[in-house]
């Protein structure tokens, strides 16, 4: 239950990304006070988890419907997310991110869109909680490890967001990028593991 509650953590803080979202965030509510940014953020959050939260309980039930096995969806879901670690480790998630924040930066609210959605639950961060959903049914306890690292990453997500100016400071664009990074070589890694767990799954079935 432990590792898989560090796992979950991992692969949801990686796939959420609360470091690179806290600067686009910054960059939506330019100019906006304190406590109109906090209730944005907190509108986002709440959105953005209820949809990660939908996906995880309803997920495997949506892949039985249209006849999709869980280790072909983990060897797909594993191969998006390797897309997504190079993407990360080229910082082309982090253009798409900005065009994005670009594109909608007079909105008057962005909770929804594009925070809550692509931003925070991103094809990603669903397909992660799908995956991570059929995890937790073979362990025991593993719904409240998952779902508790769900509940732990937005919460640090929500408090990156109302500490975005803090966070600029601290770690600076140059600061920013190599966190990147780094987040993309262990989402690589995590997402291996997520095509040999979807391999093994299927080669027990022949």
């Amino acid at each position: 239950m432990t590792a898989l509650f560090l796992s979950a953590f991992a692969t949801l803080f990686v796939m959420i990304d609360p470091v690179g979202v806290a600067p686009l965030f910054a960059t939506l509510t330019q100019g906006a006070k304190l406590r109109r940014r906090a209730a944005i953020a907190l509108r986002g959050v709440a959105i953005g988890g209820a949809l990660l939260l939908l996906f995880g309980l309803l997920g495997d039930a949506v892949l039985n419907a249209v006849g999709i096995s869980l280790p072909a969806f983990r060897i797909a879901g594993g191969l998006m997310l390797f897309l997504l670690a190079v993407d990360m480790l080229f910082e082309k998630r982090s253009e798409r991110r900005k065009q994005t924040t670009d594109a909608e930066a007079e909105a008057p609210d962005p909770s929804v869109f594009p925070l809550a959605t692509p931003l925070i639950a991103g094809p990603g961060a669903l397909t992660a909680m799908i995956l991570l959903a059929g995890e937790a049914g073979r362990v025991e306890g593993g719904a409240f490890a998952v779902y508790g690292a769900l509940a732990a990453v937005l919460a640090i997500t929500f408090l990156m967001l109302l500490a975005t100016e803090l966070i600029e400071r601290a770690l600076g664009a140059t600061g920013i990028k190599a966190m990147t990074r780094l987040f993309g070589m262990l989402l690589g890694a995590l997402a291996v593991q997520f095509v040999l767990d979807g391999v093994r799954a299927f080669s027990a079935t022949l």
